[in-house]
């Protein structure tokens, strides 16, 4: 056999032999997304403050947006969360009362103002106040709201009620899942009126903020935060820097109120 033939495969079953001695190597593990559960209304500031979050920390966050009614009865089913972030105390408490989270780590992190909204090109001028004409201004139209159990529904029912307006109008609603549902009925024409938070009115350029509801006329709205009971253990450091200094500039470039954190 010739000399250089003989070498080639000497090399190769050298080769051979290394690498079947060689320890196999474990595939790159991708780290584990947080799963954060979040009220609709903060879709355009919580995807900047996650990407902010994933940019410093290199751990990635997975979020559902939708009512938070819909959210906490998940979380009740057993749906894979790791946060829990309400639009109003009432769903927070559900799913508290039924030991769904970490009381401990339960934080009021925001609040917000109730808008009446109108598309861009409307002529509608409305005072809000005691009385002013709402179901005429609707005319045939009809008022989009959030759904009865979703926080920003209950949030313009109890304002309506407290300004006289709710017989008036509550034969004349569209109703949508949450609240940016309610903001699309009007961005898209097809309600001449609805009722968000004025957070969302301001990320929607097909629509105008016709006036503000008065605070005292509805119950504070709040946007509580806490951890799920075995949730991950990266969940502590999101929720911390949730109330951090960069998702709180993140939180006041759109409109949102920060509450202090607690000491």
């Amino acid at each position: 056999m010739p000399m250089t033939s003989m070498l080639r495969r000497a090399v190769l079953g050298a080769l051979a032999a290394a690498l079947l001695a060689a320890p196999a190597l474990a595939p790159a593990q991708t780290p584990t997304p947080v799963t954060i559960f979040a009220a609709a209304s903060l879709k355009n500031a919580l995807d900047e403050t996650d990407a902010a979050y994933t940019a410093k920390t290199g751990k990635p966050v997975r979020v559902s947006y939708a009512a938070s009614s819909a959210l906490a009865r998940q979380i009740e089913q057993g749906a894979p969360a790791d946060v829990f972030i309400s639009a109003d105390s009432d769903w927070m408490d559900y799913v508290a009362q039924k030991n769904l989270i970490v009381p401990a780590s339960r934080r009021d992190l925001f609040t917000n103002h109730l808008a009446l909204i109108a598309p861009a090109d409307s002529k509608i001028i409305l005072r809000i106040g005691k009385n002013m004409p709402l179901a005429k201004a609707l005319g045939d139209g009809r008022l989009a709201v959030a759904g009865p159990e979703v926080p920003a529904g209950k949030y313009a029912k109890a304002s309506l009620t407290t300004l006289g307006l709710w017989d008036s109008v509550s034969g004349k609603l569209a109703p949508a899942d949450n609240v940016r549902g309610a903001l699309l009925f009007v961005s898209r024409g097809e309600s001449p009126l609805g009722i968000v938070y004025d957070t969302d009115a301001k990320v929607e350029p097909k629509v105008r903020i016709v006036g503000l509801f008065p605070d005292d006329s509805h119950p504070k709205i709040l946007y509580p935060a806490a951890l799920v009971a075995h949730g991950s253990p990266d969940a502590a450091a999101y929720l911390g820097f949730l109330q951090g200094p960069e998702a709180t500039a993140v939180f006041h470039k759109y409109g949102f109120i920060v509450l202090p954190r607690p000491k």
